[in-house]
């Protein structure tokens, strides 16, 4: 067991001010772990959980019965590509290298601005109904995607990708755009992306972590991912491991985002926890394109900062960190023949409040003073019963439409599993995959 410690990021969330000004809700006699509590949020946080106020509920508070409900921190999707949600189902069953040069970039180079943002709008309908409110985002042309994020309600990181099939002018542009870009809500922060140390050169990604510390913002990237990608790097680099390699050129930090981390040897795992970086878990991903499993064991013995993520729908095929949830358990007691390894209380916190500290975000919990994100999941399903264990029953039996209710920065996104203009994005979806 251990606790990830939190980034403070200079553009973090939890000093800005919401845009939701002081409207209030109380949650009533609802389920948190194993008590009845009641929740009251003013403006985007909790203003008190406990199992009676002490403080008074304002005139006008919206007031919603939680007696069939639990209410639970949301996830935090420390790794996707949201716009590739236009790819779900379009290259399945093929090798990761294969699947990137002849199907997917292909593919992406054709996409528009708009197109990103009918890819991002969908991606967040898929994840505000399974549960999400927060996403670190990869893709090419980030303005559409934060457009989305802008408009829709949730948080996310999204980042300034860069890979060396770039020109020079291309790449001066960006990080130019980056350092010049400044997001319209404070549910929004900014990253720069490399994309990988296989598609980077040295140069870039010594810039890339330049940058990510002048403006101290985090560094996502794509980490160790094959067993190929290993090997050629020790080829091209005197033996260094991708790991070893970032380290030796001076990237890694605590601003470091590593998706996938999957082939580390023992000097790989002490490094990720001498420098702080955080390591996003993607098992399904991982497992549909073959690349292998994380050594999660050793590398929370290790003291490593873990997250989870999805990946992108192109190679997972949905974006449902609860399902997630359940396949990094699986797979790490698999791995480790130890059923003990990886426990469903361990594995939710994955995927809350690891991620939320990981982005230095305040929240991540159903707590006072801690900023008002939340879901209510119905206790009332036949997968919820009996209730020996809520955590128990929520990581390893329930669906993602149990939740009912989804709330971001204090304000209701979901309610039935009703989310606002979910009709308009489906439709806009079809005559988008009609004219393609």
């Amino acid at each position: 067991m251990y606790s990830i410690p939190k980034v403070q990021f200079r553009e973090c969330y939890e000093n800005n001010i919401s845009e939701n000004d002081m409207s209030s809700i109380l949650i009533q006699n609802v389920l948190l772990e194993d008590r009845r509590v009641q929740v009251l949020i003013e403006g985007n946080r909790f203003r008190e959980v406990a199992g009676e106020l002490t403080v008074a509920v304002p005139e006008g508070a919206e007031v919603i019965d939680g007696s069939d409900y639990a209410i639970v921190p949301p996830f935090y999707n420390c790794h996707c590509h949201s716009a590739m949600t236009l790819l779900r189902g379009y290259a399945d069953d093929m090798s990761l290298m294969d699947w990137l040069t002849k199907k997917i970039w292909p593919f992406e180079a054709r996409l528009t601005e708009d197109d990103i943002y009918l890819g991002s709008r969908l991606a967040i309908l898929e994840m505000i109904k399974s549960g999400t409110v927060f996403f670190a985002d990869m893709y090419w042309k980030q303005r559409p995607t934060a457009r989305a994020v802008e408009e829709m309600g949730v948080r996310a990181n999204v980042c300034v990708f860069v890979i060396d099939t770039m020109d020079a002018k291309t790449l001066d542009g960006l990080f130019e755009e980056l350092e010049q870009w400044h997001p319209m809500t404070s549910r929004l922060t900014k990253a720069i992306g490399p994309h990988s140390p296989y598609t980077c050169s040295a140069s870039l990604l010594q810039r890339s972590a330049a940058v990510s510390e002048q403006l101290d913002i985090p560094l996502q990237i794509h980490v160790a991912e094959t067993m190929r990608e290993v090997q050629e790097c020790r080829e091209q680099h005197d033996g260094l491991s991708p790991i070893c390699y970032l380290d030796h050129l001076g990237v890694l930090s605590k601003r470091v985002v590593a998706a996938h981390m999957v082939h580390l040897d023992e000097n790989d795992v002490f490094i990720a926890a001498k420098r702080g970086i955080v390591s996003v878990y993607n098992p399904c991903s991982n497992m549909k394109l073959s690349s292998g499993i994380m050594p999660y064991g050793q590398m929370s013995r290790a003291g490593c900062r873990i997250a989870l993520g999805t990946d992108g729908v192109a190679s997972n095929n949905n974006l449902d960190m609860r399902e997630e949830m359940k396949m990094a358990s699986l797979l790490a007691k698999v791995q480790t023949s130890d059923p003990e390894m990886m426990p469903a209380s361990e594995t939710l916190r994955l995927a809350t409040r690891n991620g939320a500290e990981a982005f230095g975000i305040d929240a991540g919990e159903i707590k006072t003073g801690k900023l008002a994100d939340a879901v209510l999941v119905r206790l009332d399903d036949p997968a919820m019963l009996p209730l020996h264990n809520f955590t128990s029953n929520y990581v390893y039996a329930a669906g993602s439409g149990l939740i009912d209710t989804v709330i971001c920065d204090g304000r209701i996104l979901m309610r039935n599993r009703r989310v606002e203009g979910e009709d308009e994005i489906r439709n806009d979806i079809r005559k988008w995959k009609e004219r393609h």
